[in-house]
């Protein structure tokens, strides 16, 4: 969703958004149809490994969860400034259909604000 979001805000400036775990597990349902109700369609991400990333020299580089900033590899960007934000995790959810909309809802709100107030601090929206 983060990388959905930072595609949309970004729109139309020289910006390359990358999106990669420490693991694989293909893209969530809930965060495809999630985002989708914002006019966002990401169903066309792919689940990356942060390895095939390894030869960018990134400017930025975000973590978006407790486990992938204790366990992410060093990435070797020269002056990449490194964020970190653990983000309420839906996919932990378990309830009724509602009670799982409402958490991915939450989740997806909470990346929201925080992918605008990021390009809004580091000055991206220019």
């Amino acid at each position: 969703m983060a990388h959905g979001y930072l595609n949309h805000f970004l729109d139309n400036r020289k910006v390359k958004v990358y999106s990669a775990g420490i693991e694989t597990h293909g893209l969530n349902p809930g965060a495809v149809s999630i985002i989708k109700e914002d006019g966002i369609d990401i169903s066309n991400h792919t689940s990356n490994h942060v390895d095939d990333y390894k030869d960018i020299n990134f400017d930025y580089i975000i973590t978006v969860c407790d486990h992938a900033n204790e366990n992410c590899p060093y990435i070797p960007s020269k002056n990449a400034k490194r964020l970190h934000h653990n983000f309420f995790d839906p996919s932990k959810v378990k309830g009724t259909e509602s009670e799982i909309h409402t958490a991915f809802l939450k989740a997806r709100n909470e990346i929201k604000n925080y992918m605008r107030e990021f390009i809004s601090k580091n000055n991206l929206n220019d």
